[in-house]
């Protein structure tokens, strides 16, 4: 096993002692940097939406580009619900999911028809969007800050892929799996909180 393989699987593993405390910070302030640093600061939100990149890499194209693309656009539109006041019941409960969910599909390697993963993708993002949403600080800019969670997430895809892209050897395979299982382990101490 390769040193950066060790290296994410110490990361994932120390995110399993994180308390919900961690999950959503609220204290970064508004505007972009405050939306950029909300998803790389909630652990629950950093396994899932690597998550989405090592899954579409795995199941290469279309929808190595596809899940990326449908799980920012559909978690602005849940950020917009939050931000309007619209509440969505269960929202720790399905981020907790994603993850349990994203981990156990990519250790399963399960391969659903593409628009099968399209839909619980974005099923999932709108509970990471709302909950980005439902951060906003008062009197921040809206905007920027959804600009902000919308180019974070996109970056934590990319690592995804980046990891994923290891499936077209054997070895990377199995590694590519071992991180599904340590994802949907983190998500299910998440969920085992939210519940």
């Amino acid at each position: 096993m390769s040193a950066g393989v060790i290296r994410l699987f110490a990361m994932l593993l120390g995110l399993l002692p994180a308390s919900k405390a961690l999950a959503h910070t609220g204290d970064i302030g508004g505007g972009f940097v405050g939306g950029f640093a909300h998803p790389l600061l909630g652990p629950d939100h950093v396994v899932a939406m690597v998550a989405v990149g090592l899954w579409g890499a795995f199941l290469r194209a279309p929808a190595i580009w596809l899940l990326p693309i449908v799980f920012p656009l559909v978690m602005a539109f849940g950020g917009a619900v939050a931000i309007l006041g619209v509440p969505v019941p269960g929202v720790e409960v399905g981020i907790a999911l994603s993850a349990v969910v994203l981990g156990a599909m990519i250790a399963l390697a399960a391969r659903p028809p593409i628009w099968i993963a399209a839909v619980l993708v974005g099923a999932f993002a709108v509970f990471h969007g709302h909950a980005h949403g439902a951060e906003l600080p008062p009197g921040s800019d809206a905007v920027a800050f959804s600009v902000g969670f919308v180019m974070a997430t996109g970056l934590l895809h990319l690592t995804g892929i980046s990891f994923g892209l290891l499936v077209r050897w054997p070895a990377g395979q199995v590694a590519v799996r071992i991180a599904g299982v340590v994802i949907a382990l983190v998500g299910a101490v998440f969920l085992s909180k939210a519940i």
